[in-house]
């Protein structure tokens, strides 16, 4: 996967430092989601109503407002990291920032970790 692939083509510079980092924390090549989400590792769900599906550990979507990161599936509370991550907003399993530049990447880098950690006691991961 080439980062230059990803769109907007003004994220490109942002998608390539996160893809380092985000290499860097798993150890894993990123593979192409859904067109766009670049995703490191997967695992496979199911859920209690019977719905099964194989989705990625964890990764980032470089869209055109913000960069989206993912941090799958949201069982913790990351509260305490994300206190020192910088300018972000979150939703339920993902965390939005308007510019790489708003987050510390040591902090963003700890985080991700912490998701992967998480994920791994719910669920099988595999690599990537």
């Amino acid at each position: 996967m080439d980062v230059q692939e990803v769109s907007p083509a003004r994220r490109h510079g942002e998608a390539a430092r996160l893809d380092a980092l985000f290499q860097r924390v798993t150890g894993w090549q990123p593979v192409l989601w859904s067109g766009a989400m670049l995703g490191y590792g997967s695992y496979d769900y199911t859920y209690k109503s019977g719905r099964t599906g194989t989705w990625f550990v964890t990764g980032f979507a470089p869209r055109k407002a913000k960069l989206s990161i993912y941090i799958m599936p949201g069982y913790a509370d990351f509260g305490g990291i994300l206190a020192r991550l910088g300018k972000h907003t979150k939703g339920k399993s993902c965390l939005y920032l308007n510019k790489l530049a708003d987050a510390d990447e040591d902090v963003l880098a700890a985080l991700i970790r912490a998701g992967l950690d998480d994920l791994a006691t719910h669920w099988p991961v595999h690599p990537s």
